[in-house]
């Protein structure tokens, strides 16, 4: 789910848009759910994804790429500037598993 590259992290991610609330909702099938209020249009949910993300790791929007599933529910994601048991701390990842 997470994996250590060079300057940060790639994190799977499957996202449920038009969720009631924003956040993160643990760990389904190998990935990082999490939940966004955002419709997927326009790049709405994406922004929101990121958004979500950057405020719960600590680190700036502009840290955040979408790598791959920019039109998917799967997302593949970078994050610089964090390290694998940063981002594992700060999303509790033991919490949900």
């Amino acid at each position: 789910m997470i994996s250590a590259v060079q300057d940060g992290v790639i994190i799977r991610v499957r996202v449920m848009p038009r969720a009631g609330r924003s956040g993160v909702a643990g760990v389904r099938d190998g990935s990082l759910l999490v939940r966004l209020n955002a419709p997927p249009v326009e790049g709405a949910a994406n922004a929101e994804l990121i958004a979500v993300l950057a405020e719960v790791l600590g680190v700036a929007k502009r840290a955040i790429v979408i790598v791959t599933g920019l039109t998917s529910k799967q997302k593949r994601l970078r994050i610089s500037g964090i390290t694998v048991d940063r981002a594992a701390s700060r999303l509790r990842l033991n919490d949900f598993l």
